[in-house]
């Protein structure tokens, strides 16, 4: 064999590593920064966030749907990379995220329900009456998506539609959405519709798990003049002929968001005091119902969407993509084989509607210039575009945007883990402290440091120049650790806690068996009679057999322990599964090729010297004898 191309391998093997570890994976700072590993929450500690389930006449949510909602929860926490948080369910309606480090961003949108609904438009109404809201309330604001004429038309390609927006004031463009504004937390709902009356005056709108205003309540706030005269409308009032026409609809103007969610969406989209900012101040959940019209606002105006016959459940896949076309993120959407027919209907009903269809005016209305009707695709209470229509649509379709890849990644995996069962407000976030700390993290250093010299000592005690490879191939398997330990912590979130330093230390043993069982090979290999530079590589034939066979049962059992497990037992898994592994490479690419240098100096054939001992003294006395 040529032992110097392994070593070659295996220093190239370091560079590649460090070269990542220093100027990859959004490496900052100076070179001792950049060798900082990721610490876990029990070292360094965190963040903790509390989601507060909305309940509904007293009642708490269900064991069945907090447990769902905390297993959707850690799904989204594991997405972002994150290693070993805490999701726990505290009492009956809380549920706590506990996260390594400064982590206030990553957890502010993961009780997020991520409904996803797509409702064709059907109406637009852009008038307020600003006079006749009292200046200290409600006041108009601008829409949850920003400024954006849509498009929608079939890809050019031969893989897939394409359904895109585009940020022109004729409609028609270029072929880019506005990134969505940060969703609100809607609860889950039945992802077939059904027909079903629109809620009337004096009931409550249906928004599962939050408590509720009754439009009997609304009423009384509101006086039975206005009341009555909102209940006698069946268009928007038309304000641009009679500025004053709103006045009599001005208590409207002062209801909060779940009064106006009191409210029948007819009511909602036709007062003209009622503003977009209310509209927005909504209940989680407020837009959700699919087998109901609801009124939303969009590009500062408000709109009145149809039913939405394609949901989120209709979605097979979501994921962030990065288009070859315009360079921009984009989450592109699959569909299953019953969701491709809804949105090929959906789309149809779009593409050809005529000119005396609501939706064909609705969209006449929004774009300064239209061909077919548009089709709003809304995440939760936000409408994130609505794009006109221009070809019926199936299988594969995009949603294009000024998405970062985190953000097109975020979405992506909020559609994927579905909608959350139960409806959540933020709670307090707060920094916790280490559990264990910093001189525990010093104890579990070392303890593999006094490990490494115990394993050192015994090995040059016993093996001599033998134990200078052990030593060396320990130094290596550390080193290579170390680099991948860092590495990983910055791209993939695996954070370094007690238990993945307990996993390190007993992968000490582990590579310290796979020694022992070539060298003591080695010596039955002399004693049988072969000279030392012979009995190298037949006992590196026969032991490489063995210490593969025992070192993929270690990394077998730890990957197990890792799919069984979570939390502290997760990261003791994955650190020994990695060292182990880390440990193989070394003896390959180390250990077997020095071994075959060392066989050709002088100092391999003396017993003192060597290590082999007896055993090379009883090799010679037996060749003198013969």
């Amino acid at each position: 064999m040529h032992p110097g191309r392994q070593l070659g391998v295996l220093g190239l093997v370091f560079v590649v590593l460090y070269l990542l570890v220093f100027f990859a994976g959004g490496a900052s700072g100076s070179f001792t920064d950049r060798l900082h590993p990721k610490l876990g929450l029990d070292l360094v500690g965190g963040t903790q966030a509390t989601y507060i389930a909305s309940v509904q006449g007293g009642q708490d949510p269900s064991k069945e749907s907090m447990e769902q909602a905390r297993t959707i929860i850690e799904n989204r926490v594991n997405a972002l990379g994150v290693s070993e948080a805490e999701v726990v369910i505290q009492g009956t309606r809380n549920i706590v995220v506990s996260l390594a480090g400064k982590s206030d961003d990553q957890l502010k949108d993961l009780a997020t329900a991520a409904q996803m609904r797509f409702r064709l438009l059907v109406g637009v109404t852009g008038d307020v009456a600003e006079s006749a809201m009292n200046p200290s309330t409600a006041t108009p604001s601008a829409s949850a998506a920003p400024s954006t004429s849509s498009s929608a038309k079939p890809s050019t390609s031969a893989s897939a539609p394409v359904a895109n927006a585009s940020p022109s004031s004729g409609g028609q463009g270029g072929g880019e959405v506005v990134k969505a504004p940060s969703p609100s937390t809607p609860p889950s709902t039945s992802a077939s519709p059904t027909a079903t009356a629109t809620p009337a005056p004096g009931s409550t709108a249906a928004v599962p798990g939050q408590e509720q205003v009754t439009a009997a309540e609304v009423q009384k706030k509101v006086g039975a003049t206005a009341w009555a005269a909102a209940q006698k409308l069946t268009a928007p009032v038309d304000l641009s002929t009679d500025a004053k026409a709103g006045l009599a609809y001005s208590p409207f103007g002062k209801l909060t968001g779940p009064e106006v969610n009191a409210l029948t969406p007819d009511m909602q989209f036709n007062i003209p005091t009622i503003s977009c900012k209310q509209l927005d101040d909504r209940p989680n959940g407020a837009i959700d119902n699919v087998d109901t019209k609801v009124a939303a606002c969009y590009n500062g105006a408000k709109i009145m969407l149809d039913k939405a016959p394609v949901v989120g459940d209709d979605i097979s896949k979501a994921s962030a993509q990065l288009d070859s076309q315009n360079g921009q993120w984009v989450v592109s959407l699959d569909f299953k084989s019953e969701g491709q027919t809804k949105w090929a209907n959906l789309t149809r009903q779009a593409f050809q509607a005529t000119s005396a269809d609501p939706c064909y005016v609705a969209a006449q209305t929004l774009y300064s210039s239209i061909e077919h009707c548009a089709v709003a695709v809304v995440l939760d209470k936000n409408v994130i575009s609505a794009p006109q229509i221009q070809g019926v649509l199936t299988s594969t379709s995009q949603i294009t945007g000024s998405f970062t890849a985190v953000s097109a990644k975020q979405l992506a995996d909020q559609l994927n883990f579905g909608a959350i069962p139960v409806t959540f407000t933020s709670g307090p976030a707060q920094t916790v402290s280490a559990t264990l700390g910093i001189q525990q993290l010093k104890a579990g250093l070392l303890a593999a440091a006094i490990g490494m010299a115990l394993v050192a000592v015994y090995a040059f005690f016993y093996y001599r120049l033998l134990g200078s490879v052990i030593f060396l191939s320990l130094i290596l398997s550390g080193l290579l650790t170390f680099g991948a330990l860092v590495f990983l912590g910055r791209t993939v979130g695996f954070t370094l806690t007690l238990a993945g330093i307990a996993g390190f230390i007993v992968s000490l043993g582990v590579a310290a068996d796979s020694f022992v069982i070539y060298f003591e090979r080695l010596k039955d290999e002399i004693h049988e009679g072969r000279s030392p530079r012979s009995a190298v590589p037949r006992a590196w034939a026969r032991a490489r057999r063995t210490i593969i066979s025992a070192n993929t049962i270690t990394i077998m059992a730890a990957v197990v322990l890792y799919i069984v497990s979570i939390g502290a037992v997760q990261g003791f898994a994955f650190a020994l599964g990695l060292s182990t592994v880390l440990d193989l490479l070394v003896v390959f690419l180390f250990r077997h090729p020095i071994m075959t240098m060392f066989a050709n100096t002088k100092a391999f054939l003396s017993p003192r010297v060597s290590g082999l001992g007896r055993v090379l003294r009883r090799a010679q006395t037996d060749v003198k004898e013969a």
